[in-house]
C-alpha cells in the first residue's frame, strides 16, 4: 500500500522505491518524488517483511554520496523539502531520460561475476587472470554492465558491445568512464573508513534540459553495493558484509527451505534476519559517514 501524499500522485512502484509526480505543475520543473520504502529485494523478488528504517538509511546515504561525487558527475536531486509523511526517506528529483542499462563496476570478484569467471575465465567478455577466488581483488576495476530487468525478471550481465549497440558507442564509453570514475572515488573514500567497496551498480540518465549524463536513482547504498570490513577481508570464501548479503545467504541456506531456481515464492524472513540486516545497514551508514543515524 502506497502513501497518499498531498500535492503528489503515485505513478509507479518498483522493488524498493515508489514514484510520485506533482498533481499540478511544479515551480521546480519536470520533477518526480522518489520515496524509498522499507521493502527489501533479493534474487529479483520482493521479500516480506521489510527492514524497518531501511528507506531512511538508503536516502540519507545516497544524499551523502551525491555530495561526495558532486564535482565528478551531476545528480538528479533537486530538493529534500518533501511531504512530512515521507520526511527522511524521499527526494524530489529531476526527471531523467534513463539509459536502459545497469552500470556495474567490480573491484573484487564475487557474486555473479565469480560464477562467470569460474565457468569461462571471463566476466562479461573481459579476460581475467587465472587463480582468482571468491573475494579476490581484481588487477583493476572492470565495467560489467547488465540489462535492466522488469519486476520479477532477472538482470543479465552483458558485454560492453551490447551496451554500445543499445545506446551508441559514444554514450556507452561515457557511461563506462563515469562508472569507473565514481567507483574509484568511492572506493578510496570507503577504504579510508575501513570499508571495502567490492562492487556497485549505478544508473544514469540524460538531463533533458542540459543534455548532460546525470547520476540518478540511489547511489552506493547497501542495496546497490557490496561493502566489506577491510580488516576481515580474506579471499577464498564469502566475506562478512554490511549489505543485504546476509539476506541472500539466509535465502540460499538449508534453513530457508527455498529453491530460488523454482517458481515458488521466497519464504518470510525470520525476525532475527530482519534485525541483523537492519543492524548492518545502520553500521554501513555510520562507518562510511562517521555519523549516527537516529531511526
Amino acid at each position: 500500500m502506497t502513501a497518499e501524499l498531498p500535492g503528489w500522485t503515485h505513478t509507479y512502484s518498483g522493488k524498493v522505491r515508489d514514484l510520485y509526480v506533482p498533481t499540478s505543475p511544479s515551480d521546480l520543473g519536470d520533477v518526480v518524488l522518489v520515496v524509498a520504502s522499507d521493502r527489501v529485494s533479493a534474487y529479483d523478488h520482493v521479500l516480506s517483511p521489510g527492514i524497518p528504517g531501511k528507506g531512511i538509511v538508503l536516502t540519507a546515504l545516497s544524499l551523502w554520496w551525491f555530495e561526495q561525487l558532486a564535482d565528478l558527475v551531476p545528480n538528479h536531486v533537486v530538493s529534500t523539502d518533501v511531504p512530512t509523511e515521507v520526511t527522511g526517506r524521499a527526494m524530489i528529483c529531476r526527471r531523467l531520460e534513463m539509459f536502459p542499462v545497469e552500470c556495474v563496476v567490480r573491484g573484487y570478484l564475487t557474486g555473479s561475476g565469480l560464477a562467470e569467471y569460474e565457468a569461462s575465465g571471463q566476466v562479461t567478455g573481459i579476460e581475467l587472470p587465472p587463480g582468482l577466488v571468491d573475494g579476490s581483488r581484481l588487477p583493476s576495476p572492470i565495467f560489467t554492465p547488465a540489462t535492466k530487468a522488469a519486476l520479477g525478471d532477472h538482470d543479465e550481465n552483458v558485454p560492453f558491445s551490447a551496451v554500445a549497440e543499445t545506446v551508441g558507442l559514444d554514450a556507452a564509453e561515457a557511461l563506462r568512464d563515469l562508472t569507473l570514475a565514481v567507483y574509484a572515488r568511492a572506493e578510496r573514500i570507503a577504504r579510508a573508513k575501513g570499508v571495502i567497496l567490492a562492487d556497485t551498480k549505478l544508473e544514469f540518465g540524460t538531463d533533458p534540459v542540459s543534455g548532460a549524463i546525470t547520476l540518478g536513482d540511489e547511489v552506493l547504498t547497501p542495496d546497490s553495493s557490496r561493502f566489506w570490513p577491510a580488516d576481515a577481508w580474506e579471499p577464498g570464501h564469502a566475506q562478512p558484509s554490511f549489505d543485504k548479503q546476509f539476506v541472500r545467504d539466509w535465502l540460499t541456506s538449508p534453513a530457508s527451505g527455498w529453491d530460488r531456481r523454482s517458481d515458488a515464492p521466497p519464504p518470510v524472513l525470520p525476525q532475527d534476519v530482519v534485525r541483523r540486516t537492519r543492524d548492518r545497514y545502520l553500521e554501513a551508514f555510520e562507518r562510511l559517514t562517521g555519523t549516527a543515524l537516529a531511526l
